[in-house]
C-alpha cells in the first residue's frame, strides 16, 4: 500500500513540497488538517461529541479527541477533507452545512511505542449541530474506539478548572472483551452503529458506556484550543 503524502509548509505557511506521513511526523514538518465538532441539543441544554481514538493510533493512541478530524493528504482542499465525517462517524453532509469556527496552529510532540514524533499542524476547525443519537453513528473500527458526549457548560468548567472531573455518557461497537478501567457502566443495546466492514447498513449491538474524563484524558490541543472551541460551538446552528 501506497504511504500517506502530505503538503508540508515551512514556519511562513509556504508550500515546500510533499512527503510521507511518517517522514511529516517524525521532522515536524507543518502540515494541514481538519477538525469538526459536532453538537446537538437536548431541550435547553447543548452537548458536545468527543472520540475516544483507538489504541492503535501512531500519536495519542486512546485519548479522547475530536469528533471527526484528519490530515488533508497531498492536493486535498477542505472540501475534500470533510469526507472525515463519512469516514470516521458515518455522516453524510455537505461541507456547506458546516460552520467554520478558526484555524489553530498547533505543535504536539509525545512518543508512541518507542518512536517519537512531532505533529506541526495548521488545522481549519469547524463545528456541526447534528440532532441524532449515539447509536445512529457508524463507527470507523480502524480509528474510533467510541463515542462519547458531555454538556457543553460541562466542557467548559472541566477546562477552565472548575471542576476535576465530569462524567460522560458513551457508545462502543458491542464485543466481548472486558471494558476498559474506567468504565462505569456498560449496557448492550441494539442500535444504529453499523459494522465498518463493508459499510453494512445492518444495526449492529452496542455499549453503553458512562465514564468519569479528566483533562488529562484528551490529546493536548491546549486549554486555549478547547475552550476557544467550545466557547465558538455555542453559536452553532442546526444544518
Amino acid at each position: 500500500m501506497t504511504p500517506e503524502r502530505f503538503d508540508i509548509y515551512d514556519n511562513q505557511q509556504k508550500w515546500i513540497g510533499t512527503a510521507p506521513r511518517n517522514e511529516v511526523h517524525a521532522k515536524g514538518y507543518w502540515h494541514r488538517s481538519f477538525h469538526c465538532w459536532i453538537v446537538r441539543d437536548e431541550g435547553d441544554q447543548r452537548m458536545i461529541l468527543f472520540q475516544r481514538r483507538r489504541d492503535i493510533k501512531d500519536t495519542f493512541p486512546g485519548y479522547y479527541d475530536i469528533t471527526a478530524a484528519g490530515h488533508l493528504t497531498a492536493g486535498e482542499q477542505l472540501q475534500d477533507a470533510s469526507r472525515e465525517l463519512e469516514e470516521e462517524l458515518g455522516v453524510h453532509t455537505s461541507f456547506e452545512a458546516l460552520t467554520y469556527l478558526f484555524t489553530a496552529e498547533q505543535q504536539l510532540q509525545g512518543e508512541v511505542r518507542g518512536v517519537p514524533f512531532l505533529d506541526r499542524e495548521i488545522s481549519a476547525v469547524y463545528g456541526l449541530c447534528l440532532n441524532q443519537p449515539l447509536e445512529s453513528y457508524r463507527l470507523q473500527a480502524s480509528e474510533v474506539d467510541s463515542l462519547y458526549e458531555a454538556p457543553l457548560d460541562e466542557l467548559i468548567a472541566l477546562f477552565e478548572q472548575q471542576t476535576n472531573v465530569i462524567q460522560a455518557s458513551g457508545v462502543r461497537p458491542h464485543s466481548s472483551v472486558s471494558m476498559p478501567e474506567g468504565a462505569a457502566s456498560s449496557v448492550p443495546t441494539s442500535a444504529g452503529i453499523s459494522s465498518d466492514l463493508g459499510h453494512s447498513k445492518q444495526p449492529a449491538r452496542t455499549d453503553r458506556i458512562l465514564r468519569e474524563v479528566r483533562t488529562a484524558d484528551f490529546v493536548p490541543h491546549g486549554t486555549e484550543y478547547y475552550i476557544d472551541v467550545f466557547e465558538a460551538l455555542k453559536r452553532v446552528k442546526q444544518a
